[in-house]
């Protein structure tokens, strides 16, 4: 046990008395033999450890610097969570409500009336398909399949006038936006598809100008605040209703069902994803009411249900 003290003092000082005889620095070696003199190899034994112990452990002020930054920065998250979404003013969403129900209303009377939904084009695509199918192997005529192509065709064309008179994806008033002139070249299709079916008997020409006016109320609000807003169809409305409800419910299923122990983020998390619920829920509800009224309008009004 005497000989460890000794060892460390000795070893370290004869490879470094060692390398400067080889470089030829006698002048070097005798310095470094006078600076260990002064160090005891006791001493030197002693020293070693706490050295070691001083470079491995870190700082105390950087151990007690660590908890208030990642708080900081949590709260700077939650923070920018909260400002990705903004809930729409009421006369927003009031607005999108209304062209919900319209637009169910108009879908309803349309299929009744002139026998085609108008109101999305995933149903018109597959139905353009089966046609062409159909036709090729001489189980239907070409007309299935050139009525389908009519109506995604109107479709498109109403989404085409939407971009002409409103020059942004948000609802917005001033600028250039014509939103008056989309709603009233809206009604106009519309009563262009009353007259067509009562005096033309043209109720697949009817349906296209009908699917017209859809597609010019689809466009004329996709966004608003990071919220999307489709007020013709619902299939992205219960689409985001389904994966917004998931995210809360795995958010508290982590936390034992328990919002106490919710952090700041978490919190803000979820209260993100209620106000969008609070936005798409009226919307599909408002769609759904407006087919309702539009199935009862037609029975006793038949086409001249559009006008309303």
């Amino acid at each position: 046990f005497w000989l460890k003290p000794w060892a460390a003092f000795f070893i370290p000082n004869l490879c470094e008395w060692g390398a400067c005889a080889r470089t030829g620095s006698w002048q070097l070696a005798a310095m470094a033999l006078a600076a260990s003199a002064e160090t005891t190899p006791r001493q030197a034994a002693q020293q070693q450890p706490v050295a070691e112990k001083q470079a491995k452990a870190p700082s105390q002020p950087q151990r007690l610097q660590r908890a208030p930054s990642d708080t900081t920065e949590l709260h700077a998250v939650a923070r920018n969570t909260r400002a990705g979404f903004k809930r729409p003013s009421a006369w927003v969403l009031v607005f999108g409500w209304s062209l919900a129900a319209c637009a169910g209303m108009v879908n309803s009377v349309s299929y009744g009336a002139l026998g085609h939904f108008v109101s999305h084009a995933t149903g018109t695509t597959t139905s353009i398909a089966l046609g062409l199918e159909g036709y090729h192997h001489g189980k239907i005529g070409f007309e299935k399949a050139s009525e389908a192509m009519g109506l995604l065709a109107s479709f498109l064309f109403g989404a085409f006038l939407c971009g002409l008179l409103i020059d942004k994806n948000q609802v917005h008033f001033g600028g250039k936006a014509l939103y008056g002139a989309a709603l009233l070249g809206n009604s106009c299709l519309l009563a262009g598809a009353v007259v067509l079916d009562v005096a033309a008997e043209a109720p697949s020409t009817a349906a296209f100008l009908c699917a017209a006016a859809c597609g010019l109320q689809n466009a004329m609000c996709t966004s608003h605040f990071g919220a999307v807003v489709r007020t013709t169809h619902v299939t992205g409305t219960i689409t985001d209703i389904g994966s917004t409800t998931g995210r809360m419910a795995m958010i508290y299923l982590r936390k034992g069902c328990r919002r106490s122990r919710l952090n700041v983020l978490e919190r803000a998390e979820v209260g993100v994803d209620a106000r969008k619920l609070l936005v798409l829920g009226p919307m599909w509800l408002s769609f759904f009411l407006g087919t309702v009224w539009g199935a009862f309008l037609q029975h006793h009004g038949g086409v001249y249900a559009l006008l309303v």
